[in-house]
């Protein structure tokens, strides 16, 4: 448990890291490009782990592990275009609605009757997010969900949230650093497919950028090999859950690195979100 809490801790500080680095660099850079560089520093890592290990898997599994590289990726590149437009300190605790969306898809897929604490826990959320989307000009309203970088991390928080049900699968079938190393090859490889789809032409990034790109793989890596960690010992619903202290992060460094404003109502939103996160995993 001491090796959980320890990925734990990594979890929530190297996540926003990566999108705060990944926001400087969105500013005049592509968000397929950035991922292909990110990717390829990471790819390049795992080639030596990848070539001693032996990989005795059946088609189900490589099955899944396709699966879990195009939703990372699909997940990444919505990310980092919400970044490219919007306020980290608002679309990290957006992230909190992670758990809605599964409840949501529980009922209507799995027919399972939310609990009164589920309950509880979403009108915690939409009390905790109206803080948060006060503090723009469209307020708490339909407007606001037609926002391009509002529904690009909507975007992001579907497919992530499916790849975490994947990777779980995947992990249980392999290890950790298995998947971790296996979610590095893919994340690589899809973005190139995504790069060729929508025509994005290749550029060779200038120093600083390069630099920017290797620090985003380190957090990217640190982040999801300490996911993978605590998937390892603790199910995916607390997970995601206890991931959601990552958004406190984000508030602060939007506040402080990006000078984004109402710094204290937008902490006070994360928080209650944060609690309604909580509440949703009482059964």
């Amino acid at each position: 448990m001491f090796t959980a809490i320890i990925a734990l801790i990594a979890r929530v500080l190297s996540n926003p890291a990566a999108n705060m680095l990944q926001k400087k660099l969105a500013q005049n850079n592509s968000a397929i490009l950035i991922n292909l560089y990110s990717y390829l520093f990471l790819s390049i890592f795992c080639i030596y782990p990848a070539i001693n290990n032996t990989w005795n898997y059946d088609v189900n599994y490589w099955g899944l592990v396709i699966l879990a590289g195009i939703l990372c990726t699909l997940g990444s590149i919505c990310l980092i275009k919400a970044l490219q437009c919007g306020e980290m300190s608002i679309l990290g605790p957006v992230n909190s609605y992670k758990c809605v969306v599964g409840l949501i898809l529980g009922f209507l897929f799995l027919k399972e009757i939310p609990s009164f604490a589920g309950l509880v826990g979403v009108a915690l959320i939409i009390w905790g997010s109206w803080f948060i989307f006060d503090t723009v000009q469209e307020g708490f309203s339909l407007a606001l969900f037609r926002r391009k970088d509002i529904i690009l991390r909507f975007c992001a928080l579907f497919f992530s949230g499916c790849e975490a049900v994947v990777l779980k699968k995947i992990i249980t079938m392999s290890s950790a650093f298995e998947s971790f190393i296996l979610w590095c090859f893919t994340g690589f490889i899809f973005t190139v497919v995504l790069m060729f789809i929508h025509r994005v032409q290749f550029k060779i990034f200038n120093l600083k950028n390069i630099n920017t790109c290797f620090l985003i793989a380190i957090c990217l890596g640190i982040m999801q090999l300490s996911t993978n960690i605590v998937f390892e010992h603790i199910n995916v619903g607390l997970s995601l859950a206890l991931f959601q202290l990552s958004s406190l992060v984000a508030v602060i460094f939007g506040y402080k690195i990006f000078h984004e404003k109402h710094f204290l109502k937008k902490l006070l939103g994360s928080v209650i979100m944060i609690l309604g996160s909580c509440f949703i995993l009482i059964k």
